[in-house]
């Protein structure tokens, strides 16, 4: 081969590398930011359709259950059609969620909510693997990457729905249906990788079967498992709520939003400096704790209700959830010898642990409801962040999910 073709050939690889690195990066923003908004709208739809709150809570514990039941067989779809297209089709199915979700009516409204998060459970369980595959040599960088967009969208969603509600005629439909501008924008720059499949480069997912995984007679996994389903009860909890008790402090909607959107930008450097900490340190049990702390400070700040602190309680709330979803994150590879037995833990603590999470907003709405206060449900988040501190600190110590069992 001549220069002339080498070069040729490196440019083009060049530039299939930068529109999948452009492609990962907006699929990567679409995985919170439909969730985050609704939960800065929902006193909005709430009132304009006249639901309790233990219903309009199922607008977040939908698609958590979507995550839980559809995650362990995205693999197994990704490797019939491929990895591109599935994502492909994700992407499409959730541009017609977030637009059936933004036609008034409680039907549409929870059916839409239904297809967001089918489609974002795909996204959730394949983009990593499109990154391990594709950047082998870039992995933390890549997950970086995209987890930055992933949380700066998800702060925007909710920083931003109120004020694009109130403009005009919009409404809470139009500030939820905006966000699908962004999907179909990711849609047509991620279609240049549906070329791998139609060249016979189609990516699969192993998904062959074998013995039913020992994990779940593990302590530790267990330990791990909770951590993760309570980390995830914790954020989901306070994107649906935090806007509604923040407007019960004295806030208006408007800058209810914008202090939910400080909590989730406190998230992003957090998700970075944890792990490169974590990585270093003989044991997590510190972080652990520190983490733990920051969330029951937070929780007290709120229950208290003085005004010039809930900045900080947000911030201290974000920093507690950016820490322990990164925590989690490296509980996968820190407490297991190989591959395989990472994404078997990955697959436990992700299923059953969503599953644990969809039960936060829906448990601290009907609460609401039956009290007619925050005081508490917030009691109860309080109670639920000393039970992570006692399984952080067990999945925090030296060891493998694989030493106590069989």
């Amino acid at each position: 081969m001549n220069q002339k073709a080498m070069s040729s050939t490196s440019n083009k690889k060049t530039k299939n590398g930068w529109l999948l690195l452009i492609g990962v990066i907006l699929v990567g923003s679409n995985l919170r930011v439909p969730l985050t908004s609704a939960g800065s709208l929902i006193p909005f739809i709430r009132d304009d359709l006249g639901i309790s709150n233990t219903l309009i809570g199922t607008i977040t514990t939908l698609p958590l259950l979507a995550f839980a039941l559809l995650s362990p067989f995205a693999p197994k779809i990704a490797n019939r059609f491929g990895m591109e297209l599935t994502i492909t089709f994700s992407l499409i199915l959730l541009i017609i969620g977030i637009a059936v979700r933004s036609v008034s009516g409680v039907y549409y409204l929870f059916a839409g909510t239904i297809l967001i998060g089918m489609a974002i459970a795909i996204g959730n369980v394949l983009i990593p693997g499109i990154v391990k595959m594709n950047f082998p040599q870039r992995i933390g960088f890549m997950t970086g990457i995209y987890a930055i967009f992933m949380n700066l969208f998800g702060a925007l969603g909710s920083g931003v729905s109120v004020p694009i509600a109130s403009m005009g005629n919009l409404g809470w439909q139009g500030a939820l249906g905006i966000w699908g501008v962004l999907t179909v924008i990711s849609l047509l720059l991620w279609l240049p990788q549906l070329s791998k499949s139609q060249k016979g480069e189609k990516v699969t997912v192993n998904v062959k079967a074998e013995k039913k995984s020992s994990l779940w007679r593990s302590p530790l996994a267990w330990k791990i498992t909770i951590f993760m389903g309570g980390q995830s009860l914790m954020f989901y909890t306070l994107i649906t709520w935090l806007p509604d008790i923040l407007r019960v402090i004295g806030f208006n909607s408007s800058t209810a939003g914008w202090i939910v959107f400080i909590m989730q930008l406190s998230i992003i450097p957090v998700t970075f400096i944890v792990p490169i900490i974590a990585e270093k340190l003989k044991n997590q049990v510190g972080l652990s704790i520190i983490t733990i702390t920051l969330f029951i400070l937070g929780f007290a700040g709120l229950l208290l209700g003085i005004r010039v602190l809930i900045p900080v309680c947000a911030i201290m709330l974000g920093v507690a959830g950016g820490s322990a979803f990164s925590l989690a994150m490296m509980f996968f590879t820190l407490r297991t010898r190989n591959g395989k037995e990472a994404a078997e833990l990955s697959g436990m603590a992700q299923s059953f642990g969503y599953l644990l999470a969809a039960v936060g907003p829906v448990l601290v709405g009907t609460l609401h409801d039956l009290t007619g206060g925050w005081t508490i449900p917030l009691i109860l988040l309080i109670c639920i962040s000393f039970v992570l501190l006692i399984m952080g600190i067990g999945a925090g110590k030296v060891g493998y999910v694989t030493n106590d069992v069989e």
